[in-house]
């Protein structure tokens, strides 16, 4: 029975019982208090412990790993903000972040790093956590990853020394590790209730995947935004590769110590990789939360809240699908939000900031804190369906029926199959999707392109399309792109669009107007700009996107090339949307080669491709009009 496993939502949390005030009269009401206790009221706990009072201490958290080689296993640096009542036995649950960012890129719209007061103990603690859930009675704690900020080590971008850094705090704040301050004096963390959430984007939200994937005791829930399950698949789809040598360089732009102290493990990360081909081994392995024995997501008891942006190129959409259904399969606590931006974070989602900061309030209060306020009885799913409109869904994707889109030699895909024995080519060329989507009615070499008539309904795709293609090549591989493209003018975001100098990036423009979430120190303020949406009118939009190296149609690890001019059946999955396609708009097919703007460190084959039309489909997921 999983209400054994997430016990948590079944009962009041043991830790609300002894730390809420007493409302019972007679003697006990009568005894001279500590300080205030935990209060709740409209199912949130309120804030009543003094921001500006807190304890803040540096520390440093043993670990079992030695990640730079250097004979003496690694410390990572923890920096704890608390109420000041946990001196006097009150016992608080923790907020966790577990950051890589923290002395480099920054964190958040705002890029905001760590700064610590003259005594060594930190002064500023990065975005909101920490001025708002302290005051409501919790400690936040902020990890520095592996090989960055003030922890011993080199990062091995999602290795296992990174994912040691945060169990191994968890571990601490659960009395089964050692920590010691500057001074060499051990500390407990005897105010630590024993539950602990992690909360973060990008690599934050990938470490708290991979932390789950643990079964770590102590970890209660994740709050994963834009988090990678695998970083196979962020860096290579089928065998075609979307980066080159992208472990050594991002272990080198977020590690601020000499380069020299670190260039061995950045030279096993660069050969790990195995840019040369692409496929799949050990290295990947590692990193991939989705099957054994790495981190997996089998071994999740942590309840899930994920928060994904469904134009999100960086961490892409299947990265949160290919985590979301397994754990929908275990039957795992699971809530999620799905914006339309690019890599961004919820907190700066124009119109949504403060009914973020009140969900992920209400979500920790209920998991951490046992609070019965009904986030559990709400719809699962948040989907923004256009840039300024959001829908609620019972769950993701939506219960839909597989429709079968078949290439006819007239030039347009069909809900019913082709018939006769046409045949489509194109070359293996390097095009921008501007290129391969531009006038589908036009012959070019290097794509095929369909399209339907403009439809009489609306039809909302939802989950994932697969193309099933029968091929042959006059080369011994080629890569393959299809590109699923809603034909119509309308006003959408424009997550492609950064402009820095003016505070524009992934479909957002920063404001200089702020809000306030939290209490505010002279060091540390609570206050964040807003933004507005950046939106394009544009004719067409690129609505599911899939890549495959042809010779990785069966594995990832052993490549099988292609035998000049027989024919083989090549079949794979884009990535995922949800995407309502309006009336009068028209669905289109692309076929090609090598996509410009995905398949980055790819040279294209040259290779000729011939698409048997009559034995090839993309089948989409299209879901009922209640869906």
């Amino acid at each position: 029975m999983l209400i054994t496993r997430w016990r948590g939502a079944a009962v009041v949390a043991v830790a609300i019982s002894t730390s809420l005030a007493a409302t019972a009269p007679g003697p006990a009401a009568a005894r001279p208090s500590p300080g205030p206790s935990v209060s709740v009221a409209r199912g949130r706990t309120q804030p009543v412990f003094s921001y500006q009072d807190a304890i803040r201490e540096h520390l440093m958290v043993q670990t079992p790993v030695d990640s730079d080689g250097d004979g003496a296993k690694d410390r990572v640096a923890v920096d704890v903000i608390r109420p000041r009542e946990t001196e006097r036995g009150l016992k608080v649950p923790v907020i966790m972040l577990a950051s890589p960012y923290n002395d480099t890129v920054g964190r958040g719209f705002e890029a905001e790093r760590k700064a610590y007061a003259a005594d060594g103990s930190p002064a500023t603690f990065p975005l909101f956590y920490d001025n708002y859930f302290v005051p409501r009675g919790y400690a936040v704690v902020d990890v520095d990853v592996t090989g960055t900020g003030r922890s011993d080590g080199c990062p091995t971008v999602g290795g296992k020394a990174d994912v040691a850094a945060a169990t191994s705090a968890i571990d601490w704040l659960s009395g089964r590790a050692t920590a010691r301050r500057a001074d060499g004096s051990e500390v407990k963390a005897t105010w630590s209730s024993g539950r602990t959430g992690m909360i973060g984007h990008s690599y934050e939200g990938t470490l708290a995947n991979a932390v789950a994937g643990t079964g770590v005791e102590g970890l209660e829930t994740i709050v994963p935004i834009s988090g990678i399950s695998s970083w196979y698949d962020f860096a290579r789809t089928n065998g075609a590769k979307h980066w080159n040598g992208f472990g050594p360089w991002l272990a080198g732009s977020l590690d601020s110590d000499p380069p020299a102290k670190c260039q061995a493990v950045r030279d096993r990360l660069a050969a790990g990789e195995d840019d040369a081909t692409g496929d799949y081994n050990d290295y990947w392995k590692e990193r991939d939360y989705l099957t054994p024995p790495a981190p997996q997501v089998s071994k999740v008891r942590a309840s899930v809240f994920a928060v994904h942006d469904l134009s999100d190129y960086n961490v892409r959409i299947d990265q949160l699908a290919n985590w979301w259904t397994p754990l929908a399969e275990r039957g795992v606590p699971r809530k999620l939000w799905l914006g339309r931006y690019g890599h961004t974070d919820p907190f700066d989602w124009p119109g949504r900031r403060a009914r973020w900061v009140d969900t992920v309030h209400r979500w920790f209060d209920h998991w951490l804190y046992g609070i019965r306020n009904g986030i559990m009885d709400e719809p699962r799913v948040d989907l923004q369906s256009g840039p300024t409109t959001w829908t609620t869904r019972a769950d993701w994707p939506a219960r839909t029926s597989p429709v079968s889109l078949r290439p006819k030699p007239d030039g347009s895909p069909a809900l019913r199959p082709a018939t006769g024995t046409s045949t489509g080519t194109f070359t293996d060329l390097k095009l921008s999707e501007a290129d391969l989507t531009a006038d589908p009615a036009t012959a070019r070499p290097g794509r095929l392109a369909f399209v339907t008539p403009p439809l009489r309904t609306g039809v909302r795709l939802s989950g994932t399309p697969t193309v099933d293609l029968r091929v042959r090549l006059d080369k011994p591989t080629s890569n393959l792109t299809a590109l699923l493209v809603d034909y119509g003018a309308a006003e959408r975001i424009d997550w492609a669009r950064n402009d820095p100098l003016n505070g524009i990036h992934d479909g957002l423009r920063g404001l200089a107007e702020e809000s306030c979430h939290g209490e505010s120190t002279a060091t540390d303020d609570a206050c964040y700009k807003k933004t507005a949406n950046v939106t394009v009118h544009g004719p067409s939009e690129v609505i599911a996107r899939g890549w495959m190296d042809a010779q990785n149609r069966h594995s990832v690890t052993t490549p099988e090339p292609l035998t000049p001019g027989a024919s083989y059946r090549v079949t794979w999955r884009t990535l995922p949307n949800d995407y309502r396609i309006e009336p009068g708009h028209r669905l289109g097919l692309v076929l090609a080669g090598t996509d410009a703007d995905f398949l980055y460190f790819e040279d294209p084959t040259g290779a000729k491709v011939t698409v048997d039309l009559t034995a090839s489909r993309v089948i989409v997921p299209v879901a009922a009009r209640r869906g």
